[in-house]
């Protein structure tokens, strides 16, 4: 289960930071927010609806209209972290 830990490089609160992106936690789970859904750190969105977005064909530009608390850094940098987790020898094209 650590490569899902990765995937989203988050936190549980009030415990210990599990990981990060940059040094920069991107995603945490609180059970206090929504129930202890993985959301974007500083929103109450969460994660999955950025890949629910691309899933249906959507644009990342179009996820961040939906969410403007969701910023394109945190979006792109959990992308990064889940392609890393999923394909760690795959490279940006």
């Amino acid at each position: 289960m650590d490569h899902v830990r990765n995937l989203t490089a988050y936190h549980e609160a009030p415990r210990n930071r599990l990981g990060s992106y940059m040094d920069k936690i991107v995603v945490h789970r609180d059970p206090q927010i929504l129930g202890g859904t993985s959301v974007f750190v500083g929103t109450r969105v969460p994660v999955k609806n950025l890949f629910d977005y691309l899933e249906a064909g959507d644009s990342i530009d179009e996820f961040l209209k939906s969410f403007p608390s969701v910023t394109r850094e945190q979006a792109v940098a959990a992308l990064k972290l889940a392609r890393e987790a999923l394909a760690p020898d795959a490279h940006p094209a």
